[in-house]
């Protein structure tokens, strides 16, 4: 069980240096434009709601390189907020998680006061992965994370933030992408 465990973090690490690779073997990328953002947002908002629609590994692939080349939106990456989605490669777990790093993104172009919060950020970004969660759920109700049905009851009780809020300072570094 830890051998997936591992293997499924290093291949979510390959992917992100791979895509970075690829984007610095290339002229400096230039902040992102008002359509990409636009763009970013859109996507984001679709994949919280049709995650499952025939488009959305297109949507998250350009999401994933888009976040990974623009020098202008940083992310946090911290695996602890979503854990046991890293420990097992079902379920859709690699989509919700990655979720968190593009609904984090759309929150932070939509509300750039607040970009440098990061606990807003961070909670913004799990909100959207629970989002998705739901919507697969509701497509295809077998599909069960008792994990994020809790945190679906914090969300709904309003200590989301607090549990945002404490894994953000217990157990995540300084990781920007």
């Amino acid at each position: 069980m830890r051998i997936k465990q591992a293997l499924l973090a290093l291949s979510t690490i390959a992917i992100i240096v791979l895509t970075a690779q690829v984007g610095l073997a290339q002229e400096p990328r230039k902040p992102s434009t008002p359509e990409e953002r636009a763009q970013a947002v859109q996507l984001t908002r679709f994949l919280e709601t049709d995650p499952l629609n025939k488009d959305a590994k297109m949507a998250r692939k350009w999401l994933l390189t888009w976040l990974t080349e623009v020098p202008d939106i940083t992310i946090t990456l911290c695996g602890d907020y979503l854990k046991p989605l890293l420990e097992k490669d079902k379920d859709y777990s690699k989509d919700i998680f990655f979720q968190m790093s593009f609904s984090s993104a759309a929150f932070m172009i939509e509300h750039p006061d607040q970009a440098a919060d990061d606990v807003a950020v961070n909670k913004a970004g799990l909100e959207g992965a629970l989002r998705t969660y739901e919507a697969i759920v509701k497509a295809k109700p077998k599909v069960k994370w008792p994990f994020l049905d809790e945190l679906i009851q914090r969300r709904e009780k309003g200590t989301l933030e607090e549990y945002v809020r404490e894994i953000s300072t217990t157990k995540c570094k300084e990781t920007k992408k």
